[in-house]
Parts: C-alpha cells; structure tokens; sequence
C-alpha cells in the first residue's frame, strides 16, 4: 500500500491501493477496506482515487458521501 500524503494534516487514512475498478484504503487503527465499482459506485470509487493521489479530502469525502457502502472490510 502507499502511504497517504495527509496533507490536511488531520486524516483518519493512513494508505492506499488503487486498482483498476476499485480503491483499498487503510485507516490509522490499522482496518482496510475494499470500495469497488459494484457497491460504491464508479464515480465515488474514480474520486476517491483522485482524493488519494492528492493526499487531501479522502477521508471527509468517504465520511459525507460513501460511509458504510464499501464491498469488504479486509481486516
């Protein structure tokens, strides 16, 4: 996983991994979750790599818009 650039300063995302339908994000309690094209949706997965890349808003943008809709917490 790459680690997240947290920019803000104040993220609850610790790393990443992108894929080409998907997007896993590890929180700092250490908890990965797997956000796909199938549960979360295309545009909210493709914005969310987005918000990676860029090490800021990832973290608020899943809490306002995405919350429980991911496809499998992974541990």
């Amino acid at each position: 996983m790459k680690p997240y650039k947290n920019l803000a300063g104040n993220s609850g995302v610790a790393a990443y991994e992108i894929g080409e339908d998907f997007i896993k994000v590890k929180f700092r309690g250490g908890d990965v979750y797997l956000y796909n094209y199938s549960v979360t949706g295309r545009d909210n997965v493709e914005r969310m790599k987005e918000l990676a890349e860029e090490g800021k808003g990832l973290s608020t943008f899943i809490s306002k818009y995405v919350r429980e809709r991911y496809a499998e917490k992974l541990r």
